[in-house]
C-alpha cells in the first residue's frame, strides 16, 4: 500500500485558536468536545508516552494514529481512559511489546485495529516473533476480548504475536463484519462456527502455519464476501479435505483465497452460483479434475489461481469470455492441448502463467499485442511441439512486460533491428531452449534487468562486455550454448550486483573472467578454461559454490580460498590439471557440503585442516597422486556419507590396530579402491556401519544438497566392473562399499528459483509469489 504523508500538526501553528478547525481535529456540533483526532501519516515520530496530552481527551469517540512511527514504544496502558472510543486505528506505527489487557476496558470499540506492516501483502513471510506485537496471555487475553468487546464490528491484529488458538468464544462476536489475523502465529483448532457468524463479510487468516481446521457447511443467508486463508509456501499443516459444496451458497462471497491449504478432489460446479467473485485462488493444493467450467460463467472474475495442482485437460477454448480477467495462474498442472487462442484477445491482461504444464502448441500467440497491459508471460514447457519459429518480434510491442519466459518455444531473431523498440521495463527474461543462435541485442537497453537466462540455445561466438555493465543484473544462466570468450575488457566491473553467473558447457577457451566480486554461485564446468585460478576468486565477497570442474586449469589451488571458506556450501575442483597438495585451508569451512578435487595431479597428504568441516558430506579425492594414510581423524565429520579415495596412493591398513570402532556414522558410500592398502579385516568390521548396513525403508530418498541453493544437488555416478551407473538427483543412491570395485564420482547440476505471482493484494491488487521452474 502506498501511502503520503505530511505533518498535519505543524499546520495547526497557522490554524485559527478554534481547533476543531484545526485539520484532522473533529469536534461535537452542540457541545464542542474534541470527538475525533486523525493524525494517521502525519510524520509523527518519538515515543507514544503514557502521560501524554492525548489521553485528556476523555471525550474522544474516533482515534487514528496509523502510518506514523512511535520508535518501537509500547502500547500505553492509558487508552483505557478513552471510555467512548469506538474507533482505535493504532496499525503500521512501529509500535512493539505486549498489547495491554486495558484495551478490553473499551467497551463500546467498534473498530480496532493493531495490524502492522509485516502484514502487508507484499510481505511473504511472517517475521520472528520478537519483532511483533503480542499477546502476552492469550488464554486470559482473547476470551475475554470476545465478551468484553460485544459491539466489535472490525478487528485486525494482524502480524500481532498471538502464538495461541483461536477460543470458541470468538463465534459469539455476533456484530463482526471483518476478522483479520494474518501472520499470527497461530495454532491449534480454528473454531469453524467463526465462519458462520451471520453477519461476517471478511475473514483473512493468511500466514499462519501451524492453524488446522476445516471449512463448515455454509448457510445460504451467509453475508461472507472475502474468505481468505493464504498459507506460507513451507506450510504443511493447514485447513485440509474438500471444499465443501455449500460455498456456492455464499453468493456475496467477491474473494475466495484458499491457497496452499492441502486440499483434495476437485473444484465443485457450484462456484458457478458465486457471480460476485473477482478474485478465485486455490493454487498450491492438491485439487485434480479438468478445468473449473463453472468459472466461465463468473464475468466479474479478475484473477484466477489454480497453480500447483493436478489439474487435468485443456484449457476451455471460450476461456475469451472472461473479458474483465487480469491474471491466470495455471502453471506446474497437467494441462494438455492447445494454449486457446481467446486468451490472448483479453485485452485487460497482466498476467499469465502457464508454465509447467503438458501443453504441446499455443493458437494465436501471433494477436499478443492485443495485450497492452501484459507484464508477466511464463509459457515455457517441455511438451510444446512447435513447428515454426515464433517470430520474437510480437512482442515488441507489449511495452509493460516486465516478466518473458518462453522456455522451449522456437524463436526467431532474424527480424530483430537496432530500431526494434522492446519494452524497457524488463526485469526477468527466460529464453532458455528457444533456439536462439545470436545474443539478444535488446537486452543491452534493459536499465532494470534482475535475471537473464539464455541457457540451451545455440548462441556463438564472444559475450558482449555491455552485459556486465547492467546494473541491476544480479542472474546470468547461459549454459548449454557455444561461447566462446569474452568481448571487450577484461576487468571488474564496479558496483556489479551479479549474485549468480552459470557459463557452463560452453566452449569457452584461454583465462576465466570474473565480472563481479558480488558472485555467489560460480557454474563454469565443462568448458576450455586453461590457465591459472584467477585470483579474483579469492576477492568474491560471500561465495557459496565454486564449480570449476571439466575444464583445463593448471597450476596450484589457490591458498587464499581459505578467506571464501567460511560461506562456502560447494567446492568442484574436479578434472582439471592442478598439481601440488590440496592447501590446508578448512579451518573455518563449517558450511562446506562437498569438495570434490577428483581427477587432478594433487601429491601430499590430505590437510589437518578437513576436520573442521563439520558439515561435509562428500568427499571425493580420486584420481590424484594423493600418498596418505588412511583418514581415519576425518570419522569425527557426522554428517560425512560419501568418501572416494579411490586411485591414488593411499597406504597401510583400513582398520585401527587399537580394534577401535572404525567410526563414520552416515557412511553410506565408500571407495577406497585402487590404492596401496593392506592387511585384513577383522570380523565384526562392517558391524557398526549402521548407515550403510540400513534396511531402512528407501522410499524416501535424501539428496545431498540444498534446492535454496540454486538446486545445487550431489549425484553419484556408480561404477562396477567397468559400467558407470550415473544417479542423478532426482534418483537418489543407495548404500555401498566398495574396495576392489570401482565407485567413481561426485558431480553437480543446478538450476534456480524465479519470482512468481500470486493472488491476496490488499482491495485492488495481486500479491507477489516465488516460482521455481522445472528445467
Amino acid at each position: 500500500m502506498n501511502v503520503t504523508s505530511y505533518p498535519k500538526t505543524q499546520s495547526w501553528a497557522n490554524s485559527s485558536s478554534d481547533c476543531c478547525n484545526w485539520e484532522g481535529i473533529t469536534c461535537d456540533t452542540k457541545s464542542g468536545k474534541v470527538i475525533g483526532l486523525d493524525l494517521s501519516c502525519s510524520c509523527l515520530h518519538g515515543r507514544l508516552e503514557p502521560n501524554s496530552s492525548l489521553f485528556r481527551l476523555q471525550h474522544l469517540k474516533s482515534l487514528n494514529l496509523a502510518y506514523n512511527n512511535f520508535t518501537l514504544s509500547p502500547i500505553s496502558d492509558k487508552f483505557n481512559k478513552l471510555i467512548w472510543l469506538e474507533t482505535l486505528n493504532l496499525s503500521e506505527s512501529s509500535l512493539k511489546g505486549h498489547v495491554p489487557i486495558e484495551l478490553l476496558q473499551l467497551t463500546n470499540l467498534v473498530s480496532l485495529d493493531l495490524s502492522s506492516s509485516s502484514s502487508a501483502s507484499n510481505s511473504y513471510f511472517p517475521p520472528p516473533p520478537a519483532l511483533l506485537l503480542s499477546i502476552e496471555n492469550p488464554p486470559l487475553f482473547l476470551p475475554l476480548l470476545a465478551r468484553n468487546l460485544r459491539n466489535l464490528r472490525a478487528l485486525d491484529m494482524s502480524s500481532v504475536n498471538i502464538s495461541s488458538e483461536i477460543p470458541q468464544e470468538f463465534s459469539y462476536m455476533s456484530s463482526l463484519r471483518s476478522l483479520h489475523l494474518k501472520n499470527c502465529y497461530l495454532i491449534g483448532e480454528f473454531p469453524s462456527s467463526v465462519f458462520m457468524i451471520l453477519n461476517l463479510q471478511s475473514i483473512k487468516l493468511d500466514h499462519n502455519p501451524e492453524l488446522r481446521g476445516e471449512l463448515p457447511v455454509f448457510y445460504i443467508k451467509n453475508s461472507m464476501q472475502v474468505l481468505s486463508l493464504l498459507e506460507t509456501s513451507f506450510s504443511e499443516s493447514s485447513f485440509s479435505g474438500r471444499i465443501p459444496s455449500s460455498l456456492g451458497d455464499l453468493s456475496n462471497l467477491s474473494s475466495l483465497i484458499l491457497f496452499s491449504n492441502g486440499l483434495i478432489g476437485e473444484v465443485l460446479s457450484s462456484i458457478v452460483n458465486l457471480k460476485q467473485l473477482t478474485i478465485f485462488s486455490v493454487g498450491y493444493n492438491k485439487l485434480g479434475g479438468n478445468f473449473p467450467s463453472g468459472l466461465l460463467n463468473l464475468t466479474k472474475l479478475r484473477g484466477i489461481d489454480l497453480g500447483s495442482n493436478e489439474f487435468t485437460g485443456f484449457l476451455p477454448p471460450n476461456i475469451g469470455q472472461l473479458a474483465k480477467l487480469e491474471a491466470i495462474f495455471a502453471g506446474s498442472n497437467f494441462f494438455t492441448g492447445s494454449v486457446p487462442a481467446s486468451l490472448f484477445q483479453i485485452s485487460s491482461l497482466t498476467h499469465i502463467y502457464l508454465e509447467d504444464n503438458q501443453f504441446s502448441d499455443i493458437l494465436g500467440l501471433e494477436n499478443i499485442s492485443m495485450l497492452p497491459n501484459l507484464q508477466y508471460l511464463f509459457l515455457h514447457s517441455k511438451s510444446f511441439k512447435i513447428s515454426s519459429p515464433v517470430d520474437f518480434n510480437v512482442f515488441s510491442s507489449l511495452k509493460q512486460l516486465v516478466g518473458l519466459a518462453l522456455l522451449g518455444i522456437p524463436l526467431s531473431t532474424a527480424n530483430i533491428t537496432s530500431d526494434s523498440d522492446f519494452s524497457s521495463q524488463f526485469r526477468y527474461v527466460y529464453l532458455s531452449g528457444c533456439n536462439i543462435t545470436e545474443f539478444p541485442e535488446f537486452i543491452r537497453d534493459q536499465r532494470n534487468l534482475d535475471s537473464l537466462d539464455l541457457s540451451n540455445n545455440n548462441i556463438k561466438g564472444q559475450l558482449p562486455d555491455w552485459l556486465w555493465r547492467q546494473e541491476e543484473l544480479q542472474v546470468v544462466k547461459l549454459s548449454n550454448n557455444s561461447l566462446t570468450g569474452f568481448d571487450g575488457s577484461l576487468k571488474v566491473v564496479t558496483g556489479s550486483q551479479i549474485n549468480v553467473l552459470d557459463l557452463s558447457s560452453n566452449a569457452f577457451q584461454g583465462p576465466l573472467f570474473i565480472p563481479s566480486t558480488s558472485i555467489t554461485y560460480l557454474f563454469v564446468s565443462n568448458n576450455n578454461f586453461t590457465g591459472e585460478v584467477p585470483q579474483l576468486i579469492c576477492g568474491l565477497t560471500s561465495p557459496t559454490i565454486i564449480d570449476l570442474s571439466n575444464n583445463n586449469f593448471h597450476g596450484y589451488i589457490p591458498r587464499c580460498l581459505e578467506t571464501n571458506m567460511s560461506s562456502l556450501t560447494d567446492l568442484n575442483l574436479r578434472n582439471n590439471s592442478f598439481r601440488g597438495s590440496l592447501p590446508d585451508m578448512f579451518m573455518h569451512a563449517s558450511k562446506l557440503r562437498s569438495i570434490d578435487v577428483s581427477q587432478n595431479r594433487l601429491e601430499g597428504k590430505l590437510p589437518p585442516s578437513l576436520t573442521g568441516c563439520s558439515a561435509l558430506e562428500v568427499l571425493n579425492v580420486e584420481g590424484n597422486k594423493i600418498s596418505d594414510t588412511f583418514p581415519f581423524q576425518l570419522n569425527s565429520l557426522q554428517k560425512l556419507q560419501v568418501l572416494v579415495l579411490r586411485s591414488n596412493k593411499f597406504h597401510g591398513k583400513l582398520h585401527q590396530y587399537s580394534g577401535a570402532w572404525f567410526g563414520f556414522p552416515e557412511l553410506k558410500i565408500i571407495d577406497a579402491s585402487h590404492n596401496d592398502f593392506h592387511g585384513t579385516f577383522p570380523s565384526d568390521y562392517f558391524l557398526n556401519w549402521t548407515a550403510i548396513s540400513s534396511k531402512k525403508d528407501n522410499t524416501q530418498l535424501h539428496y545431498i544438497g540444498d534446492f535454496h541453493d540454486y538446486g545445487y544437488y550431489t549425484s553419484v555416478v556408480l561404477m562396477n566392473k567397468e559400467v558407470s551407473m550415473a544417479l542423478e538427483p532426482g534418483i537418489g543412491f543407495a548404500p555401498g562399499i566398495v574396495f576392489g570395485l570401482m565407485i567413481g564420482y561426485i558431480v553437480a547440476s543446478h538450476k534456480h528459483e524465479w519470482f512468481m505471482k500470486i493472488f491476496g493484494r490488499n482491495k485492488h491488487s495481486f500479491t507477489h509469489r516465488s516460482h521455481s521452474p522445472k528445467h
